[in-house]
């Protein structure tokens, strides 16, 4: 598989201070939970407590995305029917919730990991890569190698700017939009990106992680 060509690119000053302005007390605060919840995933399930995937950032430079472990240590994998119906999906054929390969009662997600997907506590963990600088409070979803490589070219400068944990499409629907939907709502996010607009999106995403939109 051919990776994407990496490119060097700079983010702004203004969010890089807003992501460790926010990011950086707010682990202090959540430290307690975070230890809880590790605590949780070792005593109910052999493995490691975090997991990390592989996701394409900044200027498609591949970087490891963590999250909590939520699923049994060496569950089979879906990827080539996620595969299959990605590409389905992006060329019009078939017509798909963007996470409907998240089955409902998975056997291979531990009664734990259904409490943290339930509540996205699973990528609570995303905000070391925050920290580490390879994603930012608000952005694009990063996407999988194989996920980049299918975008049409109008949607490859979606790595023109830092990953989120957040974004347009995750407080407008999450699962229940289908990847063009997500992709459209990724370039308006680039058009009309500020810090502004960040502070709306954050602002916006609580409440919807509380209402448990579109999460699964």
């Amino acid at each position: 598989m051919n990776q994407p060509a990496i490119r060097n690119l700079r983010v702004p000053i203004s969010k890089r201070a807003l992501d460790l302005v926010v990011t950086v007390p707010l682990l202090i605060v959540i430290s307690p939970l975070l230890a809880l919840i590790a605590l949780a995933i070792k005593v109910t399930s052999p493995g490691p407590v975090l997991f990390s995937q592989t996701r394409i950032g900044l200027g498609n430079k591949p970087f490891g995305m963590l999250k909590f472990r939520s699923m049994v240590v060496n569950a089979p994998s879906n990827d080539e029917a996620l595969r299959q119906a990605s590409r389905e999906e992006l060329d019009g054929t078939r017509e798909m919730e963007a996470d409907s390969f998240k089955l409902n009662d998975d056997p291979r997600v531990t009664k734990v990991g259904k409490l943290l997907r339930s509540s996205s506590l699973d990528e609570i963990t995303q905000l070391f890569n925050v920290v580490k600088g390879e994603m930012s409070l608000v952005g694009p979803r990063p996407a999988l190698d194989w996920e980049h490589e299918m975008f049409e070219p109008e949607f490859q400068r979606r790595t023109d700017v830092l990953p989120g944990i957040t974004g347009l499409w995750q407080v407008s629907g999450r699962s229940l939009l289908s990847t063009p939907d997500m992709l459209k709502f990724d370039m308006e996010y680039l058009d009309r990106r500020s810090i502004w607009l960040d502070i709306q999106i954050l602002c916006k995403t609580l409440p919807t992680v509380i209402r448990g939109d579109g999460a699964r």
